[in-house]
């Protein structure tokens, strides 16, 4: 509206942001009439704003009609703004639409393509890889029969190799090595999912580790290097060579049990416990003792068989000096599943681990006092029962006194170094084994 124009309507009141048509009905409805008065006259407000109403629209069509032409003109140029835009737009799309094509057929196409290709290069290289796996596997297994093969001996008709026990053992832990790498891009991932693997392992592997574990456990089992017991008890019993190759068998049986023995990941040579040795170890000294306990329990109890039993009691105890000497000379071998970080050089004698396992000074040490330490309540029990025995035990303490002393005497020297101390034994260290001994004998008879 030009400010020239006069009007009556209050646009300010209208044009007001805070305007309220309740508020300004109800203003103008108490304007035109008395709040007194029943009823209210509403046909006067309501004709006020009938006529402001049609004064508005009039107003605006004056408006339109006198600014016709400066509408149509601005609206035109509006439109033909909007078509110059629309036309720099579209070419602009036109643009991308067509560099979006050159870039899906130079670039993600030729994407899509190279990710097939490294795909397929992926899958490639893990085939090859798990190939050379299986046929790293299979060639083991195919060496091991072959090792397996020379240990031959009883029931075989190859004279027996016992090297070929050490060298079954490496082929059994290169076997193990990569089965227990199974951890993402390690050797082994994926053997457990193939068929020829499975069956290499449960009808060749896992046979032939207790096969050759058995079998050096039986050669443990079966050391003995004393000549006590052969004719007339002199030295005309094992030769030179046969004890070198008694030594030389022993000592592989003895590599084979640490190399078998179960290993735990991350295990170093310091922590390790070669569980399979020690035990068989431990086996072959509880088995003297135990069999000394029996024969020495019967001969007490009768006499006249003292001095044989007495005699083998001391050859068990000489192959067990026998086999510290062994153990002592004998260095752990490296361990291929054994963490580096803990590996020395040279490693741990046999000897010491066996040592610590026990808890004694010495192989002797440990043979003599257990046996004292169990032959006491049997000395006992003929002693309670009484009789012949009982009297014979009694009248005999000196003789069985000094024969026992001579045993440990005897027993604690290395084989065939007759009345002198051996090497490798403690000079004076046998006094207090033939204490104990005596005392748990003759304590015992009274």
């Amino acid at each position: 509206m030009a400010e020239s124009d006069p009007s009556y309507i209050d646009y300010e009141t209208f044009l007001d942001p805070g305007f309220s048509p309740t508020a300004f009905a109800n203003t103008l409805v108490l304007a035109t009439n008395n709040p007194s008065d029943t009823p209210l006259d509403l046909a006067t407000p309501l004709s006020r704003v009938l006529f402001d109403v049609q004064e508005i629209d009039t107003h605006i069509d004056t408006l339109t009609t006198k600014s016709a032409l400066p509408l149509l003109e601005y609206t035109n140029e509006q439109s033909q703004s909007s078509q110059r835009i629309l036309q720099s737009v579209e070419s602009q799309v036109a643009s991308l639409t067509e560099s979006y094509k050159t870039l899906q057929k130079e670039v993600i196409e030729r994407y899509e393509v190279a990710e097939q290709v490294q795909l397929t290069a992926e899958r490639l290289v893990e085939t090859v890889r798990l190939g050379r796996s299986v046929s790293r596997c299979l060639m083991l297994g195919r060496q091991l029969e072959v090792r397996m093969a020379e240990v031959g001996g009883v029931g075989s008709a190859r004279k027996e190799d016992h090297r070929a026990m050490v060298r079954s053992a490496d082929t059994l832990l290169s076997l193990r090595q990569i089965f227990s790498a199974t951890a993402s891009g390690q050797e082994g991932e994926g053997l457990d999912r193939v068929n020829v693997v499975n069956t290499l392992k449960n009808e060749l592997v896992m046979p032939a580790e207790r096969s050759i574990a058995s079998r050096a456990q039986q050669v443990v089992r079966e050391f003995s290097m004393s000549s006590l017991l052969t004719p007339a008890n002199q030295g005309s019993g094992s030769t030179f060579s046969q004890s070198e190759e008694t030594k030389a068998r022993t000592t592989s049986a003895l590599l084979t049990l640490y190399l078998l023995s179960p290993t735990r990941v991350n295990t170093t040579m310091d922590s390790f416990r070669p569980s399979l040795l020690l035990d068989a170890l431990e086996d072959y000294l509880q088995t003297a003792i135990k069999s000394s306990l029996a024969s020495l329990a019967r001969s007490l109890a009768t006499l006249p068989s003292l001095d044989r039993t007495l005699l083998e009691v001391s050859a068990r105890c000489q192959n067990i000096v026998a086999l510290q000497s062994l153990l002592e000379s004998i260095q752990a071998p490296p361990h291929p599943l054994l963490s580096a970080a803990g590996e020395t050089k040279g490693g741990p004698n046999f000897l010491q681990a066996l040592l610590n396992s026990l808890d004694t000074p010495s192989l002797p040490s440990y043979f003599w006092r257990s046996l004292a330490s169990s032959l006491s309540p049997r000395v006992q029990e003929i002693m309670q029962r009484g009789g012949v025995s009982a009297r014979t035990l009694r009248s005999n303490r000196d003789r069985v006194q000094s024969a026992v002393r001579e045993c440990v005497n005897r027993g604690s020297q290395l084989p065939g170094a007759g009345s002198s101390r051996g090497k490798g034994v403690a000079v004076g260290g046998w006094e207090r084994e033939a204490a104990v001994m005596v005392g748990s004998i003759i304590n015992q008879v009274r």
